[in-house]
């Protein structure tokens, strides 16, 4: 961190300017960067958000999670689901199809 000597009220004025425009910049950077694949993977999505991206009903979501097809996470009153897990009970109930086909 550095240290200014400030003597007049422009100086003041300059210094925090500038040092609001480096935290404004730094902030809209880090908010532009693109996100690591990993936190996307453990993403928690809503009842509904996991309903969509499994393309079934919320009824047919709550009766999976019943019977162990997808887990879903309790935090306080709401339940999550975790994205990764998601995808991966996905792929497996689309390869246990073709192997009743075969």
């Amino acid at each position: 961190m550095q240290e200014f000597i400030i003597t007049t009220p422009e100086q003041l004025k300059t210094v925090i300017s500038q040092t609001v425009k480096d935290e404004l910049t730094r902030h809209l950077q880090a908010q532009l960067q693109p996100e690591p694949t990993n936190s996307r993977e453990n993403d928690l999505l809503t009842r509904k958000q996991a309903a969509i991206l499994l393309g079934v009903s919320l009824p047919t979501l709550n009766e999976w999670s019943k019977t162990g097809i997808v887990i879903g996470y309790r935090i306080n009153t709401r339940v999550r689901y975790k994205r990764s897990e998601l995808e991966q009970s996905l792929s497996q109930m689309k390869s246990s199809k073709t192997k009743f086909r075969a």
